[in-house]
């Protein structure tokens, strides 16, 4: 938000006071809004800033802003004992089920357990083992209750681990964070990648804190003290040098910074990073050839979201579907978490899931069916519960929206809809225009392959044309992630003759087969 005000205010004259909360997490806004206001405060000694955290290296962010004074405040904590394995475990997930049991039986109640994983899918695996484990046992042991949180989890679901335990049981609480689990994006291919790696000393002796906010508490490691002491980075990498960087080159462009290799980062990102952002702003007109903003770019850089999204949403205007690419944009950036898909009701799920998939058109256009619907409904949160769809993250594309619609009327965008006339090409040629880069032609074997990149792809199990009995032969796609293979997330089928309408610049040299495959007659 911040940063959206240096956008009308570069020198923060309404503002006196600048705190920065939680700065060890050093997200790119963060990073980015540190270089800005250490130039304001500068030229500013009236403006006082306040960079705050429980686990910071404060004399490195000391040295940043010019030997600025450090203040220690001691907090309420009770004392943490941190124990070690003797030997590296050589399966993390096992042993965190074997550690919870065996604490479970040796340690006195009253004193529940946390337990930090990787994922939705680790929390899942644990759950359901120490299910199956602590009903073999029986009454040989007390009750112990399993509460599972991750994003994707209801909230009436997430707040049971709120609850208080009942006398004479314990509480287990699978928890996931984002530190373990961190997407690192490659320039060279374009691809963020969801690896799995170990945490930091900060964060470990982060979570260790956790078990010393109410009472003394124990932390037990699974790794060896030589491992901590060795192996472990002290700080986690920071977000500006492994993500996409071309948000952040057009809001610096948009504050009038156009020597990006000298701004003062903290950490400055990888000279490739930032040429690969400036190459994807040029293809998407928001830079002419000289680096400089365009009209396009001005108008994409007032709306607070990725740079191809919000090139769709100025580009939806020339194809009279405002309103929808306005609510597909505003679900994107709600997040990942629009269904929900327990165990025990998968099939239902599915089913509920298929729904909204009107005839394989993709999932840009379902997550507008799951909008629409939602609205129609009145916003009903039942109506979520009956469809296994993440209340909560309707509530916030909500949120979104409205920003976004007072945002459109600032850059004088018109919103128009093709609703009554059923253009959904024309919600397909919006997303189209935005992601042109990110499209996929399909193989004979039933892979995908890049248009531009020839890497081999794969459409995302959580897709609705994962189940599609007649897979589309070309494909635009919102993100690339690799976990166990490089998968293409939020999909939707497109006509490869609107690329070369779309942007013929980009696909002049490419031999788009554009030629419906010939049918097999049998002789």
């Amino acid at each position: 938000m911040l940063l959206r005000e240096f956008l009308g205010e570069p020198d923060l004259a309404s503002y006196g006071v600048v705190v920065v909360d939680e700065a060890h997490e050093r997200s790119v806004s963060t990073d980015v809004l540190l270089g800005l206001v250490k130039d304001v405060a500068r030229f500013r000694p009236d403006l006082k800033v306040l960079v705050s955290s429980a686990t910071l290296n404060a004399e490195r962010f000391s040295d940043f802003f010019d030997g600025a004074p450090v203040f220690r405040i001691p907090g309420r904590r009770y004392r943490v004992d941190i124990h070690y394995t003797v030997a590296p475990e050589a399966d993390y997930v096992d042993a965190a089920v074997a550690t919870v049991l065996q604490l479970h039986v040796t340690e006195p109640r009253p004193g529940d357990i946390l337990v930090f994983l990787t994922g939705q899918e680790e929390i899942e695996t644990v759950e359901e083992i120490l299910r199956r484990r602590t009903r073999g046992l029986g009454t040989k042991i007390a009750e112990l209750l399993i509460y599972p949180i991750y994003a994707n989890l209801p909230t009436e679901l997430q707040a049971k681990i709120f609850e208080p335990t009942p006398p004479g049981a314990r509480k287990v609480v699978l928890a996931t964070n984002i530190a373990e689990t961190v997407k690192s994006y490659s320039p060279r291919t374009g691809t963020e990648s969801l690896l799995v790696q170990p945490i930091s000393k900060a964060s470990a002796d982060q979570r260790a804190g956790r078990s010393g906010r109410t009472g003394p508490g124990k932390c037990f490691r699974l790794f060896t003290r030589h491992s901590f002491d060795t192996e472990m980075e002290d700080e986690t990498v920071p977000e500006i040098q492994r993500c996409n960087l071309a948000s952040v080159v057009l809001s610096l462009k948009a504050l009038g910074v156009d020597d990006l290799v000298r701004f003062d980062f903290m950490d400055p990102p990888a000279t490739e990073a930032l040429l690969r952002a400036l190459e994807d702003l040029f293809a998407l007109g928001a830079l002419n050839s000289r680096g400089q903003l365009t009209k396009t770019g001005r108008r994409m850089a007032e709306l607070p979201l990725d740079p191809m999204l919000a090139k769709a949403i100025v580009a939806s205007e020339a194809y009279g579907c405002a309103e929808e690419v306005l609510t597909v944009a505003s679900m994107l950036s709600a997040g990942n978490a629009v269904f929900y898909r327990p165990r025990d009701k998968a099939i239902l799920a599915d089913a509920a899931r298929q729904r909204f998939d009107s005839g394989n058109a993709g999932d840009h256009v379902a997550l507008l069916n799951v909008y629409t619907e939602w609205e129609e409904a009145g916003y009903s949160s039942q109506w979520c519960a009956d469809h296994f769809v993440q209340s909560r993250t309707m509530r916030r594309a909500r949120d979104v929206r409205e920003q976004l619609e007072a945002l459109m009327e600032r850059v004088e965008i018109e919103r128009r809809s093709c609703r009554s006339s059923g253009g959904l090409d024309a919600v397909k040629k919006a997303i189209t225009a935005g992601f042109f880069r990110n499209t996929a032609q399909r193989q004979k074997d039933g892979s995908y392959r890049t248009l531009k990149s020839w890497r081999t792809v794969f459409v995302h199990p959580s897709s609705g044309l994962a189940r599609a009995n007649h897979p589309p032969r070309f494909l635009v796609y919102h993100e690339l992630v690799e976990t166990t293979k490089e998968y293409m997330r939020q999909v939707t089928e497109i006509k490869p003759e609107w690329l070369l309408e779309i942007a013929p610049h980009y696909y002049k040299d490419n031999n788009l087969n554009t030629a419906k495959p010939k049918k097999k007659v049998a002789s």
